[in-house]
């Protein structure tokens, strides 16, 4: 992890000791929300401890988020691009959201249960026999939070582009229920995108290292797109298109305003 701070030595220096301060803060912060969201629980299944939880950690990290656009007035599926890690604690901090994960994550010591306190949904991708059981998580999730949030890109891209969707990861929510909105939602990190996207080679203790060490804030942008209607709801793929479009058509915007400016 030696290489997750860069520059002169004065400077690693100063990047450790900020990474090192907010740490500090953020796990007792952790620890005191996952207190108060398990002592909330013993009388009521809807608690606010999750996104009061990714609200402060967004603040202690040094994470700036604006949110643009308006917010379906129904219980939503928001169908986001992924850059980094760093998109968790902003959605749900502004959100509330839960989210759509692959199996593998909950086979983590720790991580399956700090998943569960936000009503993660586990997806096991290759096994269709659990499909209906899937099927009815995910609208339990949107039950008690009333949002649930799926990656369809199924990894992280650079923040520059959109890697293409996968409507597999949509065959939990196949039809859409009346009174749920489908939001495709585009998290924008402007001219700094590629340097904190975690992809390729980089390795996830090295990233957080690093993501927590800047001396500037992290500017984040959410922008709510209108949410998918008529023919786009059709099915998977035709929601997974119209989404990955809209997403595409505004980060394009984005990046033309932000090159003439």
């Amino acid at each position: 992890m030696t290489a997750a701070v860069d520059g002169s030595p004065v400077s690693a220096v100063a990047g450790w000791l900020r990474f090192l301060f907010r740490l500090s803060a953020v796990v007792p912060w952790l620890i005191i929300c996952a207190l108060l969201d398990q002592l909330f629980r013993l009388w009521s299944r809807a608690t606010p401890w999750p996104r009061r939880c990714m609200a402060g950690i967004n603040w202690l990290a040094g994470f700036r988020i604006t949110a643009e656009g308006r917010r379906a007035n129904a219980r939503e599926l928001i169908l986001a691009n992924h850059v980094s890690w760093i998109d968790i604690p902003a959605l749900c901090g502004v959100t509330g959201t839960a989210f759509v994960a692959h199996d593998g994550l909950a086979a983590i010591p720790g991580l399956r249960w700090l998943c569960e306190r936000n009503d993660t949904v586990f997806v096991a991708r290759h096994d269709r026999s659990s499909v209906a059981s899937q099927v009815e998580q995910v609208r339990k999730a949107i039950e008690d939070t009333g949002a649930l949030t799926i990656f369809p890109e199924g990894t992280t891209s650079d923040g520059t582009g959109l890697l293409p969707f996968k409507s597999s990861l949509l065959s939990a929510i196949e039809p859409v229920p009346s009174d749920v909105a489908v939001q495709p939602v585009l998290l924008d990190y402007g001219p700094e995108a590629a340097k904190l996207a975690w992809i390729g080679d980089d390795r996830g203790a090295a990233n957080f290292v690093r993501i927590l060490s800047r001396s500037k804030p992290i500017e984040i942008t959410l922008c709510f797109l209108p949410p998918l209607q008529g023919e786009e709801l059709t099915n998977r793929k035709t929601m997974a298109a119209a989404a990955h479009r809209a997403i595409g058509l505004e980060l394009a915007r984005r990046q033309s305003l932000m090159i003439s400016g």
